[in-house]
């Protein structure tokens, strides 16, 4: 598959799960965390986020001092994103989003609309936007998406010691539960960085490609 190289950055907790509404408002994991999120966004031609994460995190998807900043790139089931969502007010890359279901997705003003799948929307960023690197910050159903088609060269993980989520239907780094992906996909770990202080622990790996 023609696509760019792609890297995810997700936070889970200790029991394995990615969020909480009670959490998300307020961010639950560490300054240094947080400033990882922003160091990893760092030389991606394009920044890629689902729509309910967008939404629920009031994410801008930007990056400061940035001379070309990346693409921000949305993905929803339906086209429609909220006109007042501090993303179109932020200075930053352009906009697109892609529309999986509708047909005719309504016209997003300051926004390039896209319709069609995943992995057709990869093609296009990396031959008609020349992305050469896309970074994805989830949420877990997009990223189960992108590892159901092998497209995760790149997976970087904070786990979250300090705090249990819980919930039998509460999304991991891959979605709610469901079948199987195709196939296994085999990752070697990098990095290893254990910060006792703050209760986390960030991760780093890369896709075995020799491994299939």
């Amino acid at each position: 598959m023609l696509r760019p190289w792609i890297s995810t950055n997700l936070a889970i907790s200790a029991d394995g799960k990615i969020t909480s509404v009670e959490k998300r408002a307020s961010g639950w994991t560490s300054k240094a965390d947080h400033q990882r999120l922003l160091d990893l966004r760092r030389g991606a031609g394009a920044l890629m986020v689902g729509h309910g994460t967008l939404k629920a995190d009031r994410m801008t998807l930007t990056v400061d001092g940035q001379e070309n900043p990346p693409l921000r790139c949305i993905v929803t089931r339906d086209g429609g994103v909220e006109s007042d969502h501090p993303v179109f007010s932020k200075a930053g890359g352009p906009i697109h989003i892609l529309s999986t279901r509708s047909n005719t997705p309504a016209p997003v003003r300051g926004a390039v609309m896209h319709h069609g799948n995943l992995e057709s929307f990869l093609r296009t960023l990396r031959t008609e936007q020349r992305v050469e690197r896309l970074h994805c910050e989830g949420g877990g159903m997009l990223i189960r998406e992108l590892a159901r088609l092998d497209a995760i060269d790149e997976f970087h993980l904070t786990l979250a010691g300090h705090t249990l989520f819980g919930g039998r239907l509460a999304k991991s780094p891959t979605g709610l539960p469901e079948d199987w992906l195709p196939a296994s996909r085999e990752f070697e770990l990098r990095s290893f960085e254990p910060h006792m202080e703050l209760g986390e622990c960030f991760l780093s790996y890369i896709r075995r490609r020799n491994a299939q």
